[in-house]
């Protein structure tokens, strides 16, 4: 390597060791550049590209594209990112090691050593996915929902274990510990790393679309699936075109009485307006001063929904006090202020702004208490509005994301009977009936988990409850809110109030919520309820949360717990009373919520010590994780017979020479969809239904119901899987139409079927399948299991008005082609039905990143953008995917 010539390299004055980095200020002396406009993002993708500069996967023009970064153009030049570690979260980080283990089983059977397929880079894998709520409401959830989760998953736990024994660079957190990202961002990221004594700027990526929670620490890092992080792992960079970076500045201060959750909903609605896929958003101005670093976390969090790759905000001294309050060692704060005030990626006050593509402003002051729902987070209504704006969503058309109910539909009510109430109980539309604090988005920020616990301290004071029908958790994100929420002594009101502790991993935000009360599940069902769930996390997208509620609702943690006192959405909180009290006097809002006073004295208990406490030991944390026992070689030992851990038929029969690319001849489509059809509706996720294609294999191997568990926990089962793609209950597929989840018309004899049985009868015939799609296709969770199981129905093209980012990336990690309409087309507007003969004209080895392609249907010729953006991307379709493009280059 030749970065010295350059003239880049530097020492760096630490008190402790000799250290030297990669000064930036350097190429703009040698006439490279204009280092001091950059925004702070770039700078790190351009010093993590020198500092990796080698002339095979990293070379000098990549540098020189970088510096020369303009703002207002949208560059074609793809570069490589090589972050400096990986993380993984149970979801994806299980099939992740499946695909590892099995990529060793073929590197044995096609000769080579499975000891090279190895990360390459530090993998921290949190085990923090697998918590469903089928208990609450009681001091003991916590250890129940434990024993029963190790219960069912043991098979997948001892999985995981043989993965901890037999990879090496790899470390697993235990169940319990907390959740991916507040792992990250309390223990994991310590913003400025330091290897072979070269200090440079932490970089990651995570297969969980949220991983950009840690951008709020000045860490480059964003989601990926858990595809392209196999690859990364294994020592390969993920290939980008330079992104745009939208400038968003913060100015003012919030008011009192909101909350960064409401702060959230607003700039997560200004960016979907504007536009920002593919883009980075980077927050600037003097606004930043008066945010926390959970304040910034809880919107750099929420990257996914307004489509960005990420939110950063720069290191400052709120990011030192942040380190040193979360119990990070001196001699790591000290690097992190030297090495970024040297490398000039340090914010202050009043200092020039960098350029942007584009420029956004946001007066603080103008953030209202608010909530987003029920169907999009995106979708923000003001608390004063929530009244008329749930009204008008019960008569406003589907396609407008309402629920069509006709007027005689409107009074629909059923009158049951609970053993927590004395009397019987009505249900109405808009009953809330699961009211959820849950781990993403808001467990990470002190200030509104000590809200939620002060107001129902108030709440409790004056006599209020929950109502009865109304299912209440609490998952917190991290131990640590335990801790603090115990030392103010809030934990008690919570629990009175319902909201007990039933795990530390995501629940209701991934579907986990568990089983509503019988009564309850028949009185919705019998009765066709559009009734409601709020929550404190990220995502309330249609069939998510749980099946019965078809409204669900974002909101801050102590909103969380007023809409459980109130019991209904039907409500305007800022002028109607939640209950009243013993005495019988109307009790509002108002009269509950804690003021900015009260929730910093509770703050001020916070400290050091609790992080240390609870990351220092996180490997004999629990009893139950150290009763699995550690077995295997390093080839894994596949058991066919097993439901939860298979060898994925992604590497069968390979072969080490490369198919020749040709046409798609007379496909059929297989999915027809609209606009904004999420990872959720495409991947399988939660509760596995008993009239399912999945059930009905699990039950063919003697599963009993009781024990189907989850879709997260069988990913590791391809088998499973493949059953559950496309069968959301919640997805629309037009060519089915009037009907909801994994159903289709299989078009040869115009039977309606699910998806996966008209798959088989097309992979008869050896008939090539297709997906139309609208806009933002695979918006969400960077679910990898959205392309592979489309890839196992066999779809070898999907074509979109527009995609998601790690969407688009993980179909073509599976070799499946995404194509674009051009020119605004759509399905609707070119009127396909769906019914058509397809055919996709001009593919061939000589293909190149983005060329126009030929859609015939029937005897119309359309054109479409090839979305493969990227020469490397080409060689990973050629190739067959990523993986097979990784094995093969091992082989060679």
């Amino acid at each position: 390597m030749d970065q010295d010539k350059f003239g880049s390299k530097d020492h760096l004055r630490l008190s402790n060791v000799s250290a030297q980095f990669y000064r930036l200020e350097n190429l703009e002396k040698q006439g490279i550049g204009h280092i001091s406009r950059l925004p702070f993002s770039i700078k790190i993708l351009l010093e993590q590209t020198l500092r990796n500069l080698d002339h095979f996967q990293v070379n000098e023009d990549d540098i020189v594209a970088l510096a020369n970064w303009q703002p207002k153009q949208k560059s074609e030049k793809e570069i490589p990112f090589k972050p400096a570690r990986v993380i993984l979260q149970d979801l994806t980080g299980v099939p992740a090691l499946v695909d590892l283990a099995a990529l060793r089983t073929s590197m044995s059977q096609l000769g080579g050593s499975p000891a090279v397929i190895n990360p390459k880079i530090p993998v921290d894998l949190i085990i923090d996915h697998s918590i469903q709520v089928d208990s609450f409401g009681m001091s003991t959830s916590l250890q129940i929902n434990m024993e029963k989760e190790f219960e069912r998953n043991r098979e997948r736990y001892e999985f995981l274990k043989w993965g901890q024994k037999n990879f090496k660079n790899m470390r697993i957190f235990p169940p319990g510990v907390g959740i991916v990202h507040q792992v990250n961002l309390e223990s994991l990221a310590n913003v400025v790393q330091m290897r072979d004594n070269i200090c440079f700027s932490d970089t990651v990526v995570g297969t969980d679309s949220h991983t950009p929670m840690v951008n709020s620490l000045g860490v480059l890092g964003w989601g990926v699936g858990g595809i392209e992080a196999e690859s990364v792992m294994l020592g390969q960079p993920i290939y980008m075109q330079i992104p745009q970076v939208v400038g968003f500045k913060l100015t003012g201060k919030m008011s009192p009485g909101t909350t960064a959750t409401d702060l959230v909903f607003r700039i997560v609605q200004i960016l979907r307006d504007v536009g920002v896929v593919e883009k980075f958003v980077e927050f600037y101005g003097d606004g930043l001063s008066g945010l926390s670093l959970a304040d910034r976390a809880t919107i750099s969090n929420m990257a996914p929904e307004y489509g960005a790759t990420m939110g950063f905000f720069p290191t400052d001294t709120e990011t030192l006090h942040y380190l040193k309050e979360t119990g990070r060692s001196p001699d790591v704060i000290e690097r992190v202020e030297h090495y970024c005030k040297a490398q000039g990626l340090f914010r202050t006050d009043g200092m020039p702004a960098p350029e942007f593509s584009d420029e956004i402003e946001l007066d603080l002051s103008t953030i209202e208490p608010s909530l987003a729902g029920p169907k999009r987070p995106q979708d923000r209504i003001g608390l004063s509005e929530m009244k008329q704006a749930w009204a008008k969503t019960l008569t406003a058309p589907v396609n407008q994301r309402g629920y069509e109910l006709k007027e005689t539909e409107l009074s629909a009510q059923a009158e049951i009977r609970l053993s927590t109430s004395e009397k019987p109980v009505t249900l109405a539309h808009g009953s809330v009936v699961l009211a959820a604090i849950t781990s993403c988005t808001n467990t990470s920020n002190p200030s509104v988990m000590i809200a939620a616990g002060l107001l129902a301290k108030k709440a409790v004071e004056k006599g209020l409850k929950t109502k009865p029908w109304v299912k209440t958790s609490l998952a917190p994100g991290s131990r640590v809110v335990t801790d603090y929420l115990q030392q103010g002594k809030l934990d008690g009101f919570l629990e009175q109030l319902g909201f007990f502790t039933v795990g530390y991993g995501c629940t209701s935000c991934i579907g986990n919520s568990g089983p509503l009360a019988e009564p309850i599940s028949k009185a919705i069902t019998g009765k066709d309820l559009v009734v409601a769930s709020v929550l404190s996390g990220n995502r309330n997208f249609e069939g998510r949360v749980n099946p019965l509620t078809k409204a669900n609702y974002l909101a801050s943690p102590p909103l969380v717990v007023a809409y459980a006192i109130a019991g209904t959405i039907d409500i305007n909180l800022l002028e109607d009373p939640l209950g009243t009290d013993r005495d019988g006097n109307p009790v509002f809002l108002k009269d509950i919520w804690p003021d900015t006073t009260e929730i910093a004295e509770v703050a001020s208990l916070i400290k050091p010590d609790m992080y240390l406490k609870r990351y220092s030991n996180f490997e004999t944390l629990s009893p139950l994780w150290n009763e699995i026992p550690t077995k295997g070689d390093e080839v894994y030992a596949w058991d066919e017979s097993s439901t939860y851990i298979r060898n994925p038929p992604f590497f069968l029969n390979m072969s080490k020479a490369l198919k020749t690319v040709s046409d798609i001849v007379d496909a059929k489509v297989l999915v027809k969809v609209g606009d904004s059809v999420t990872t959720d509706h495409i991947s399988p996720a939660g509760a596995i239904a008993k009239n399912s294609p999945a059930a009905a294999y699990l039950l063919e191997h003697e599963i009993r119901q009781a024990d189907f568990n989850s879709y997260g926990s069988r990913r590791g089962n391809d088998q499973v899987m493949v059953r559950g793609t496309f069968a959301n209950i919640r997805l629309r597929n037009q060519l089915a139409p009037g009907t909801e989840g994994g159903i289709t018309t299989y078009l040869p004899t115009g039977e309606q079927m699910s998806i996966f049985e008209a798959c088989e009868k097309y992979k008869v015939s050896e008939t090539p399948l297709i997906v139309l799609a609208g806009k933002e296709y695979g918006t969400g969770s960077s679910r990898d299991w959205a392309a592979k199981g489309t890839y196992l129905l066999g779809v070898k093209a999907v074509i979109a008005t527009s995609y998601e980012r790690i969407h688009r990336s993980n179909l073509l990690g599976m070799g499946v082609l995404p194509l674009q309409f051009k020119d605004g087309n759509s399905p609707d507007s070119l009127k396909l039905t769906g019914k058509e003969s397809y055919s996709i004209l001009g593919l061939s080895d000589q293909i190149k990143p983005g060329q126009e392609l030929t859609l015939k249907v029937d005897d119309q010729e359309i054109p479409v953008l090839l979305r493969l953006d990227t020469p490397v991307e080409i060689e990973y379709y050629k190739n067959g995917g990523i993986l097979h493009t990784v094995l093969r280059n091992f082989m060679n």
